[in-house]
């Protein structure tokens, strides 16, 4: 709050300036007297400030490519430190390389497959003490293989997407999060999926492991319901990414067909929800957020020109 008095034909002036989010709201009201006559000026600006992101350590899961790449780069622009993880160390590196390059910002990297317990643990140990007051852990690595009927899908396709979208995120989770409760803050964002509120045909093994998302979500929620950590559960529709190619095991012209006649969402899309969802006030919440093309109502309901 700014307060100030001028001559007798500028009465008094005074400011408030008040962050919210990434954005600061800036009041400025004069009240001048000039020939007898009283003026009232107010001025509202809305601008942007010092992110709330700036500095905070952020680890995401399934970083090299899709959504997690353009969390990343969201994240980077606002400031935070990143711990990337994914299979692909290579792809991993070059996302450093660029988002180094591009913002000043700190950015370390580690080969994780999610769905080793042991490699999970041992990554997380390796962090440098100074980073692991980890403020907000996100839950990103998954996949879909295969659109085949249960009674003739394959096992194997079965069992990496359990291990990876529940028992990976389940890993990473149990070792973050008392880490989270000990510093007394922290904030939990996994990547679900609508999937996970709607079953379709073909895809039943999927639809089950997104469903365990948002209730792994909830419980968690209530977990540490009685700490500041906040758990947020981001459930997107179809999104045009390499989701599709990676659950036709690398045919293109599948997957291609998968968009055809809709505006599929985005990655960046995404990222900038997620994004919001780490920036508000520490007090609020954002527990679920379902998020779809303006053609998908359902995981099945889609409208295509």
């Amino acid at each position: 709050m700014h307060l100030s008095f001028f001559n007798y034909n500028n009465i008094c002036s005074f400011s408030y300036i008040k962050p919210q989010g990434l954005y600061y709201f800036y009041w400025n009201i004069k009240i001048s007297c000039q020939y007898g006559i009283i003026n009232l000026i107010v001025q509202y600006i809305r601008y942007r400030g010092v992110s709330v992101i700036k500095n905070k350590i952020v680890f995401i899961s399934g970083a090299s490519s899709g959504l997690g790449e353009a969390m990343a780069k969201k994240f980077a622009k606002e400031g935070a430190v990143l711990l990337l993880c994914a299979r692909n160390i290579n792809k991993l590196n070059n996302l450093k390389l660029q988002i180094e390059k591009e913002y000043d910002v700190k950015v370390y990297t580690y080969q994780l497959d999610v769905r080793e317990r042991k490699a999970v643990d041992e990554v997380i140990d390796s962090i440098p003490e100074e980073l692991k007051n980890i403020d907000i852990l996100i839950n990103n690595a998954g996949l879909a293989l295969g659109v085949e009927k249960v009674q003739e899908g394959n096992l194997d396709d079965f069992d990496i997407m359990i291990d990876t979208n529940i028992k990976g995120l389940l890993y990473l989770t149990r070792k973050i999060v008392p880490m989270m409760v000990n510093n007394k803050k922290g904030h939990v964002i996994n990547i679900g999926s609508l999937a996970g509120i709607h079953a379709y045909p073909g895809g039943a093994v999927y639809c089950a492991s997104k469903a365990a998302v948002k209730f792994i979500s909830d419980g968690l929620r209530m977990d540490v319901v009685d700490t500041p950590i906040r758990v947020t559960n981001i459930q997107p529709g179809m999104v045009e990414t390499n989701f599709s190619i990676v659950r036709f095991h690398g045919d293109e012209e599948k997957a291609a067909k998968v968009y055809e006649g809709i505006k599929a969402l985005e990655a960046d899309d995404i990222a900038d929800v997620v994004l919001y969802t780490a920036s508000v006030p520490e007090h609020v919440q954002i527990c679920e957020v379902t998020i779809t093309p303006t053609n998908q109502a359902t995981g099945g309901v889609v409208y295509k020109k």
